[in-house]
């Protein structure tokens, strides 16, 4: 790895995936293909829930904020997955570098907020049906959805100054964005205060959301096993089934790579982990949400009649 001064300003080098002769266009068009894909499918979930009444619901208004996120959070990582895929090793300016670490450990964060308001929003549903539309107006909805932006992008400021504060001694960034152990292992001195730093407020945060969706969803089990029918116990469990697939991609992934030693992890598993919650995750958000579930089948079709029905009108 190449020396640069303490007081540098030349730019980081992101090393990316190494890829080489045929590899390079199918990987990089494979990877561009299914980054337009996952902007399309959040694009659409958003459209669908405002262009259908039926799904002017607090389910359906946190599905939309979701992939609101997931828009901004994949677009903060694959754009430079791209280049290096296509360029090799790539240059970045250490204020890019640093606003990048920021706002992806930002959307992370708030993700976790979010997926805990989702969790929460099934259980107000399925355990206090008679007070569920008082307890979560619009104006709550609102509210919890600004709150996470909020928490998210205030507990991202620790890790991120903490980071940019440090002095280097190397520039090449063994990632294929800016993230947290690649920026610390090129420190001129010792980061082991920083990684437990980091490793505090990530942990933290992570496992509180992830015991409160645990403890709500162990109140929603209980509830739904007194339900009297089979019928009404499936419904309810199909209405919860495609949040909790999401909850186990991303906390697991987030988990092993940032709520642990970065030396336990081999060499290039943190690269490949983190395409995981980066990347496989926001992509398959769609896919979950729309192919799993009945309403919003039955909502593309009634918007799709709708549409048909406009364009024959004389």
């Amino acid at each position: 790895m190449d020396l640069v001064n303490h007081t540098w300003t030349q730019s980081f080098l992101l090393a990316g995936f190494t890829t080489t002769g045929a590899l390079q266009p199918l990987a990089f068009l494979g990877t561009l293909c299914i980054y337009l894909l996952t902007l399309a499918g959040n694009l659409f979930i958003i459209v669908l829930v405002q262009a259908d009444s039926r799904l002017s619901t607090p389910m359906y208004f946190f599905i939309s904020a979701l992939s609101f996120l997931e828009l901004w959070y994949v677009s903060t990582t694959v754009p430079t997955l791209l280049h290096t895929l296509l360029h090799g090793r790539s240059p970045i300016s250490p204020t890019v570098c640093f606003v990048q670490l920021y706002v992806f450990h930002s959307l992370g964060m708030t993700e976790c907020y979010v997926l805990s308001v989702m969790a929460l929003d099934r259980y107000l549903a399925i355990c206090r049906p008679l007070h569920y539309h008082a307890l979560m107006s619009r104006q709550v909805q609102l509210w919890l959805a600004g709150a996470t932006w909020a928490a998210g992008f205030s507990a991202a400021l620790v890790p991120a100054s903490l980071t940019a504060t440090l002095p280097f001694c190397l520039k090449e960034v063994a990632h294929y964005f800016c993230d947290l152990a690649p920026l610390m292992r090129l420190a001129c001195v010792d980061t082991g205060w920083h990684v437990q730093v980091h490793i505090a407020v990530i942990g933290i945060i992570n496992a509180c959301n992830l015991v409160l969706i645990l403890g709500l969803y162990g109140g929603i089990l209980r509830a739904v096993l007194k339900l009297p029918s089979a019928a009404s116990r499936a419904k309810a469990f199909s209405t919860c089934s495609s949040h909790i697939t999401v909850v186990v991609l991303f906390f697991a992934s987030a988990f092993i790579v940032y709520v642990g030693p970065p030396e336990s992890l081999p060499e290039g598993t943190d690269k490949l982990l983190a395409l995981v919650y980066t990347f496989l995750t926001p992509f398959l958000n769609p896919i979950i949400y729309t192919f799993r579930n009945k309403e919003v089948r039955e909502a593309v079709r009634r918007v799709t009649q709708s549409i048909r029905a406009m364009m024959k009108r004389p």
